[in-house]
């Protein structure tokens, strides 16, 4: 008898344990929206989209399966509710920095991605600090960070809806859903030089700034979009001079000139150009050249030819920058003297086609830069 009744009462436990167990763990299996995740790097921020991916089936999907406005859904606390924008649970938006959405000021931050549809192709898209719900059952506009009308366009057959990124610079994109025959797209966009000098201050505060390397490419950066001057040219000096990585060379100094011009202190950026000159490579020098007779200084362009011409003799690259100094001031007499001579010097094939060809243009009165 005793032996009957623990049998029972394990019995019991067993049941009672798997009861419990059904209620708090279920198999993970298949989804009919399976869920994705797209990120878009925009240069240095990220854009990340996770949704879930319902199939179009034969279905009809705009004003039917997507309801046209606010609806009550019949579930939740939400009295009206938009279109989750996929299926499931909330489709997010995630920006790792301030953004603008539409030309309107986003945070960053994570949010819930939900839109109004509307029969003449207008959409809204509504951001919301809310983003752990399921669908938008529980849709609070007290919650809307930012709305955004945009116009839907027409588009090639998508059966199951996809986000993508299109329209890609160093500063914006354009994020996409699409789905059936329809897309939503709008522009997400980064003050990408803002964001970038201060990670460039942040890194100079750390590892990154025991090297040499970075200091540079820190005032390179800021020289060549739209940064603090002053503070380009304290970054530059450090990599100059005074730390315990410094060292004097060639393209800092070039760099340090170029942030003295950009403050039209033109005397020193020529004195600290003298004093780089003398530390570069034929190539290093002639390359110089070239940039400044792409930046519109040709006289100054062609100064530098003729210096690298004193301090490399005999070298074949130093008369193809002479040809290119004077063919930018426009002395194609000059430009031709100085290219037959690069020619007979030049070590390959190669060299010697490519400077055969800048003749015939000189001749027929070309510039060849």
């Amino acid at each position: 008898m005793k032996h009957f009744y623990f049998t029972m009462r394990g019995l019991a436990l067993a049941v009672f344990s798997l009861t419990a167990l059904s209620l708090h763990a279920q198999l993970e299996l298949p989804r009919g929206s399976q869920k994705a995740s797209v990120t878009q790097r925009v240069g240095i921020s990220d854009v990340t989209i996770d949704y879930s991916r319902p199939r179009v089936n034969d279905r009809e999907i705009w004003g039917a399966l997507v309801p046209y406005g606010m609806n009550n859904l019949g579930f939740g606390t939400a009295k009206e509710s938009p279109w989750r924008a996929g299926a499931d649970e909330n489709t997010t938006i995630t920006l790792t920095h301030n953004a603008q959405v539409e030309g309107m000021d986003l945070a960053a931050g994570t949010y819930g991605l939900h839109m109004i549809i509307e029969p003449d192709n207008r959409a809204t898209i509504i951001f919301s600090k809310k983003n752990t719900a399921w669908g938008s059952f529980f849709y609070d506009p007290s919650q809307d960070a930012l709305r955004v009308d945009v116009q839907m366009k027409e588009s090639p057959h998508t059966e199951w809806l996809e986000y993508s990124f299109t329209d890609l610079s160093v500063n914006s994109t354009t994020a996409r859903l699409r789905w059936e025959e329809k897309e939503i797209p709008f522009t997400i966009a980064f003050n990408t030089p803002a964001i970038v000098l201060a990670k460039i201050r942040q890194d100079l505060e750390n590892e990154e700034g025991f090297s040499r390397q970075s200091w540079e490419q820190a005032a390179n950066y800021a020289l060549n979009n739209g940064g603090d001057l002053d503070e380009a040219l304290g970054w530059i000096n450090a990599a100059i001079a005074d730390q315990f990585f410094s060292q004097k060379n060639f393209n800092n100094l070039v760099v340090k000139a170029q942030i003295l011009r950009a403050q039209n202190k033109t005397d020193a950026a020529e004195a600290i150009i003298d004093e780089a000159l003398p530390l570069g490579t034929v190539f290093e020098v002639h390359t110089y050249g070239r940039q400044l007779i792409a930046a519109g200084a040709p006289q100054e362009a062609l100064k530098v030819f003729q210096k690298n011409a004193k301090l490399h003799k005999n070298t074949w690259p130093v008369d193809l920058g002479l040809a290119r100094g004077y063919s930018a001031i426009g002395d194609y007499e000059k430009a031709l003297k100085h290219l037959k001579i690069a020619q007979e010097r030049a070590p390959d094939e190669l060299n010697q086609n490519a400077i055969a060809a800048n003749i015939a243009k000189i001749e027929a009165g070309e510039d060849i830069n």
